[in-house]
């Protein structure tokens, strides 16, 4: 296998360095934005942030120019795969991750993709690196495919895999920023001849990933090839088909449940407190999910959760308690001459039942009740003060919504409904 790049010292200690007991990651997903300066500056757990390429100096370079592996070192092209382009495929949930200390068979993987209750199951490199004094698990493989298993916001976002394709690194926002150099590198092994890797992107990724490269990097930092699976289960609990891939797999490989186990299966209920609120869209019970997603009563969304279209934005599902003042505002937006300031394309979602963050500690999300709207996404990522047209903001206040760019950690892309403005033929 040849090395392109230098680096053999840091591979190797790299390939040595492989452990099976992974340490976690944060995976709230967040809107992509681009940072103002260099990569020392991590931005907040949740955010998904493309900071600015530098040259081999250090200085900013062009996409078409930069260096993504420091002074000294090979082209761009040398480390690039073909760019995935945009998104067209279904997500997956990311519920098991098997590991091995060696490559795991084609025949096994295929076996792993027949259990039942296996969705999808994508095969890719796992090692661990030590760099000052921390240990990363970094994952290598089809960025495309991988970016399938994380979150919406970071899957949907077009620049963090276009650089990971391009040869760069695409790192949890979690990673502390001691990590990474003033240029925007992280040393990918303990040694000073380790390879250098320009982190491309701060991204919410898949618990127990750190890191993420395409095969091409995976091969120069000495990583074995397709030693790890990452097995979506779906709807299924993943605990359910443990006995299953332990049987498939055999001895040599490790599984880790990477989904979120409690109580699945046993019913809860939501309530809104604000008497005018829960008046105007329901309460349910709802079944929560291993990925953070829930399942409310079908005969709540039955009752309350319409498909129509709206001005500006077009076929929206929301709760019909709220749309006629989402409808409103809208309106108003259009006749105020401000419609050029919701960008259609841009809209991230109304009726959407999950947790917020997909962790159950932080509790439903709004979007559960198919209250909240997010707009112009990229430009608002969460803790900015936003692109969001503050005309546009009070027109929605007047109609009852709330505006997550008031919160102490802004949300600017985020609409609530708050209160119910009672609208004439709504």
């Amino acid at each position: 296998m040849g090395r392109r790049g230098g680096g053999r010292a840091g591979a190797a200690l790299l390939l040595a360095a492989l452990v099976l007991g992974l340490a976690g990651c944060s995976d709230d997903p967040g809107p992509l934005t681009a940072t103002s300066s260099g990569a020392d500056q991590t931005p907040p757990s949740g955010a998904v942030q493309t900071p600015p390429p530098t040259s081999s100096s250090g200085s900013s370079a062009s996409a078409s120019t930069r260096s993504t592996d420091g002074p000294g070192s090979a082209l761009p092209t040398t480390f690039a795969v073909p760019d995935p382009g945009r998104l067209r495929q279904p997500l997956l949930t990311a519920d098991v991750l098997v590991t091995s200390t060696r490559p795991i068979p084609s025949a096994v993987r295929q076996r792993v993709r027949h259990v039942r209750g296996v969705r999808a199951a994508l095969a890719m490199s796992v090692a661990s690196v030590s760099t000052n004094g921390r240990t990363l698990t970094v994952a290598g493989g089809d960025p495309g495919q991988f970016r399938r298993f994380t979150g919406w916001q970071t899957a949907q976002s077009q620049a963090v895999w276009s650089r990971v394709a391009g040869g760069e690194i695409a790192v949890d926002p979690s990673l502390p920023p001691r990590l990474v150099d003033r240029s925007g590198y992280l040393r990918l092994g303990a040694t000073q001849d380790a390879p250098r890797v320009h982190v491309g992107a701060y991204a919410p990724l898949v618990r127990q990933i750190s890191g993420f490269v395409n095969r091409k990097r995976a091969r120069q930092l000495g990583m074995p090839t397709d030693n790890a699976l990452l097995v979506s289960t779906g709807t299924v609990t993943p605990s359910a088909v443990r006995a299953a891939l332990h049987k498939v797999v055999g001895s040599r490989a490790t599984l880790q449940i990477l989904a979120l186990e409690f109580d699945v299966g046993t019913p809860r209920t939501a309530v809104l407190s604000g008497s005018s609120v829960t008046s105007r869209v329901g309460t349910f019970s709802y079944t929560p999910h291993p990925n953070g997603t829930v399942s409310p009563d079908p005969a709540w969304v039955h009752r309350y959760i319409r498909t129509e279209t709206v001005p500006i934005l077009g076929t929206v599902t929301c709760n019909k308690g709220m749309l006629p003042q989402l409808r409103a505002a809208l309106e108003e937006v259009v006749a105020s001459g401000l419609a050029a300031q919701i960008h259609p394309g841009e809209y991230g979602g109304c009726y959407y039942p999950r947790f917020i963050s997909y962790d159950p500690a932080k509790g439903l999300s709004l979007h559960s009740w198919g209250i909240a709207v997010d707009l112009n996404v990229p430009g608002n990522q969460r803790g900015t003060v936003g692109q969001m047209d503050r005309r546009v903001v009070a027109i929605f206040k007047k109609w009852g919504f709330a505006w997550g760019g008031d919160w102490n950690y802004t949300d600017p892309m985020h609409f609530e409904m708050a209160k119910v403005v009672d609208v004439v033929g709504g």
